[in-house]
């Protein structure tokens, strides 16, 4: 049910579940500790009240013959009638009876349950009864600080609290209680007044928590949108406002870097596309226009010039060559970029060298003048694809070649983890070292060449996919350009 709801009702609801939870626990520590206050004080009051040693009546005589009246006191049960209870006339005689008397003209705060030796009570001075128990009498003849509290019921039904002392002369016990009815009422009201603040507190955090959630969930309601937007439209421009350093903050980073991201790989397909079309064009092109003049040809029953028929075959075939290896490199840069080295297997990079070195020097003994290839090579291990990495070096030696005079001489040294392959041809002008390894950009004054201006793109990504780096600097003396491939590794395996 909870995941059906929005998360902004959701959040609202576990906010006011929790304070829910908080405001009932808070209620509750609270009544419980006011009804121990309230019982601990009823107690108190209940032993604090005192209880009659001795209940007298006196008894007045007719004044003697020398004017003194002569007083008899009668000692009464404590069960007595109060108007049995004469005030003894005279102050200041007998003062602890004046007192006593005093004490008990009217009604006591604290009832009070006189209880013989049999069990028999009564209710002292209109106090109403309280049921004895058999265990009451236990405290008969006790000393007079032995006391007994439990819970208990009047003669009306009433819940009361009993405290139990033993009588001055040991004929019987006291009950002393008072009635739970006002701090059951007393209680009654916290409780209420409790429920209504809960109720209202409850609310309170209900609402505070949709307003909350409303405000720190709009700025997700603000990516959703955009991420709608951006499904419906495929308008990846849009962008997030990023303030903060919160978690909103960080995802609003992310959306910004994925939507940036998705752009650029968008565009440089659309740039692949377009590159890729206009060089494969110049080739069908061509072959094209062979096929054409063959076919026509044929059709006509006019035969072509042995030697022209000869030149349009190898230009097609040529054309065919470079048709080929140009889909092959772009079926390369086709397949995703790695950001972390595609393999994890140890590779031999003086092997890779080798290898590309052998694959290489035909091409440039073909040549009219052969371009030769000089090597210098050190141990050198790496991780990655030796085949990327092979194809890397085979890129960097045909460019070399490619440019070299006729019967130069290209350098080829590993050292230390670094690959320099050295020419001394024409060179790259400082303005163009910044473009040698984009997509299809060739130096406008080797536009004319054969190739297709992947070679070297494809080299800096299978480095990069290794972990190392590519560059392509003018030579030191200024005669030719330097390529430096360098790579993470040690000298022994």
């Amino acid at each position: 049910m909870m995941r059906r709801l929005p998360l902004r009702s959701r959040l609202a609801l576990l906010s006011a579940v929790a304070v829910a939870l908080a405001i009932a626990a808070v209620s509750l520590v609270s009544w419980f500790a006011v009804r121990d206050r309230l019982y601990g004080q009823m107690d108190s009051a209940i032993g604090s009240s005192q209880t009659p040693p001795l209940f007298a009546r006196y008894v007045h005589a007719e004044p003697d013959m020398s004017g003194q009246v002569s007083q008899t006191q009668v000692t009464l049960s404590p069960c007595a009638p109060p108007q049995q209870l004469e005030p003894r006339p005279g102050p200041g005689t007998d003062p602890g009876h004046e007192e006593q008397n005093q004490l008990f003209s009217q009604p006591p705060a604290t009832s009070l349950t006189f209880v013989d030796a049999r069990g028999v009570g009564c209710g002292v001075l209109n106090s109403t009864e309280v049921k004895s128990e058999p265990g009451d009498l236990d405290l008969v003849g006790a000393p007079p600080d032995a006391r007994r509290w439990r819970d208990g019921v009047d003669v009306k039904g009433q819940q009361v609290r009993v405290e139990v002392v033993p009588a001055p002369r040991g004929d019987g016990v006291f009950l002393k209680s008072q009635p739970f009815q006002a701090v059951d009422d007393s209680l009654t009201s916290l409780a209420w007044l409790l429920a209504a603040l809960s109720a209202l507190g409850i609310g309170g955090a209900a609402t505070a928590g949709l307003l909350v959630s409303r405000a720190a969930l709009r700025p997700v309601h603000q990516l959703t949108d955009a991420v709608e937007h951006v499904a419906r439209t495929e308008d990846l421009t849009i962008r997030m406002p990023v303030s903060g350093d919160d978690e909103i903050a960080r995802l609003s980073e992310s959306f910004n870097a994925m939507t940036a991201a998705l752009q650029a790989s968008r565009d440089e397909q659309k740039r692949l596309v377009d590159d890729a079309g206009h060089e494969l064009r110049t080739p069908l092109t061509s072959l094209r226009t062979a096929i054409d003049l063959l076919i026509r040809s044929e059709e006509s029953g006019r035969a072509l010039p042995e030697g022209k028929r000869t030149e349009l075959l190898t230009g097609a075939r040529t054309q065919m060559r470079e048709l080929t290896v140009l889909i092959a490199d772009l079926l390369e840069l086709s397949r995703p970029e790695q950001a972390a080295p595609a393999a994890t297997r140890p590779v031999a990079l003086h092997d890779v060298v080798e290898n590309a070195i052998e694959r290489v020097r035909p091409r440039g003994a073909a040549r009219e003048i052969p371009v030769t290839i000089a090597a210098k090579i050190e141990p050198w291990f790496t991780h990655g694809d030796a085949a990327s990495l092979e194809r890397a070096v085979v890129n960097l030696l045909d460019n070399a070649v490619k440019f070299a005079p006729p019967g130069s001489e290209v350098d080829v040294r590993l050292m230390r983890g670094e690959l320099t392959v050295r020419d001394r041809g024409p060179g790259v002008p400082p303005e163009e070292l910044p473009h040698v390894f984009e997509r299809f950009w060739r130096s406008p004054s080797a536009r004319a060449m054969p190739g297709s201006g992947l070679g070297l793109a494809i080299a800096a990504r299978a480095v990069r996919e290794a972990g190392g780096s590519v560059t392509l600097e003018a030579a030191p003396d200024g005669v030719g350009a330097v390529a430096r491939l360098r790579l993470p590794g040690a000298g022994t395996e």
